[in-house]
């Protein structure tokens, strides 16, 4: 029992753990149909159809609030409009085609303090090309990059309430199976 509970725990902490690391340092780009400004706030509130690519970092909704901090850290809230989802996708290190993907209906993002949370219909999906390799679907889940420590919740408040929902955690097997033994000679 020790062994399985520790096998899903190293693969919840590998479902974010390992992002492109050189993202944080490229520019922000940031596509929209309308924009309002406070440049006393450093808050930018953008609609319609938002896309920001930083990196190999994308994230995609219908309603974006960015703050910016003094020193150049910028916090993102994601929200989708009634019956859609707020989704990211981003290049893990480690290899050539390794992603991880998710939605949510709000998904929050600190840059400062490296921490992604995901509210309401939360999925989390690590892929090796197009192949899921491990999925997560909860309520609330939230990772520390830093720590590399996830929390996943049945409720999108990020508490577990009795009763609440209930998630879902996919592991795909990551060895192959033995190859075949040979048939022995002169037996077919």
């Amino acid at each position: 029992m020790k062994k399985l509970f520790a096998a899903v725990c190293l693969s919840l902490l590998s479902l974010t753990a390992f992002a492109e690391r050189a993202d944080s340092l490229k520019q922000a780009v940031i596509n929209f149909d309308s924009l309002d400004v406070d440049e006393v706030t450093q808050t930018r509130i953008l609609t319609g159809n938002v896309v920001v690519t930083r990196g190999t970092l994308v994230l995609k909704s219908d309603r974006a609030l960015v703050k910016e901090t003094p020193e150049g850290y910028m916090s993102v809230t994601l929200t989708a409009n009634p019956g859609k989802v707020a989704t990211f996708r981003q290049k893990r290190d480690g290899g050539p085609d390794l992603w991880v993907e998710g939605q949510a209906q709000r998904i929050e993002y600190d840059e400062r303090s490296e921490m992604v949370k995901l509210f309401a219909d939360a999925v989390v999906k690590e892929l090796e090309s197009k192949r899921v390799t491990n999925e997560i679907i909860a309520p609330f889940i939230s990772y520390d990059n830093r720590k590399e420590v996830a929390s996943v919740r049945n409720d999108a408040s990020g508490q577990s309430k009795v009763g609440g929902g209930r998630g879902t955690l996919i592991l795909s097997p990551k060895r192959t199976a033995a190859p075949a033994a040979p048939a022995p000679a002169g037996k077919p």
